[in-house]
């Protein structure tokens, strides 16, 4: 995972970077191979049998809660295993970022997906920024493919150039691990410039803190796994009291609607 030689390219880093400030987001297929993609599978997998159950609730998302097979969502990974760690620090995706913000990064987050079949639902069209309160909110969210993703199972949808103009306005939404939504979503030029990206395993998509995304629901019969990670440049100043306080009223929330 420590791989970065051809991020080291001059011509390649501004290609990148160019991408991303103009669009919003970038489209890197084959960012790792299936071997590495095969080894944070089963690195996932042993992680679920030995490690979620020592883990707080507020880290751990299922789709039903009494259910421990729709398993949705896993927070923080680095904290528990030094693999994950490794993925997060010093690795080709700290570099990307570095690369994309044209800033250093501090990475904040790494994070397990899945919706399982059938019932995985819909991740509501939402800033990441919004969650971040950032100053200046310059951040990325990164998503890497597990397996195959497309229109059926889930694939990430995001509003083209959307990061140009601020935050929307946001409101509480009922989707787990997605708690608040765009209120105004659906306008002429949210539909017009809304673009998808059918992936597989070992692709990769990033976007910036404000770029407009959404995901589809899981109608089908596999499952759609993938990898999350979230780097702030450095001259990003975080609100922490301000996100402490949110993320504990969440999780009061949660508890008491008994999703966590």
């Amino acid at each position: 995972m420590k791989r970065i030689e051809d991020l080291n390219d001059k011509d390649r880093q501004l290609e990148l970077r160019s991408n991303f400030e103009r669009d919003g987001y970038i489209f890197y297929p084959g960012f790792i191979n299936s071997e590495e993609v095969d080894l944070i599978k089963s690195k996932i997998d042993e992680f679920i049998r030995k490690k979620v159950g020592d883990m707080p609730k507020s880290e751990v998302y299922y789709e039903d809660v009494n259910d421990l097979s729709t398993l949705k969502q896993l927070q923080r990974l680095f904290n528990y295993d030094p693999f994950f760690f490794d993925m997060m620090f010093g690795s080709r995706f700290e570099k990307l970022a570095s690369i994309l913000l044209n800033d250093g990064v501090q990475g904040k987050n790494i994070q397990y997906f899945n919706k399982p079949p059938k019932i995985g639902k819909p991740t509501p069209p939402h800033q990441d920024g919004y969650y971040f309160m950032l100053a200046p909110n310059e951040a990325v969210t990164m998503w890497l493919a597990l397996e195959e993703v497309n229109e059926i199972n889930g694939c990430v949808r995001y509003v083209k150039e959307s990061h140009k103009y601020g935050m929307r306005s946001h409101g509480r939404t009922k989707t787990l691990g997605f708690s608040q939504g765009i209120s105004d979503y659906g306008c002429p030029n949210d539909l017009k410039n809304e673009i998808f990206f059918p992936t597989k395993e070992g692709d990769l998509l990033v976007h910036h803190s404000l770029t407009i995304h959404r995901a589809d629901g899981n109608t089908s019969d596999r499952t759609r796994k993938a990898m999350g990670f979230i780097y702030y440049a450095d001259k990003a100043k975080e609100d922490r009291e301000a996100r402490a306080a949110y993320e504990e009223e969440l999780s009061k929330q949660l508890a008491m609607e008994k999703k966590i």
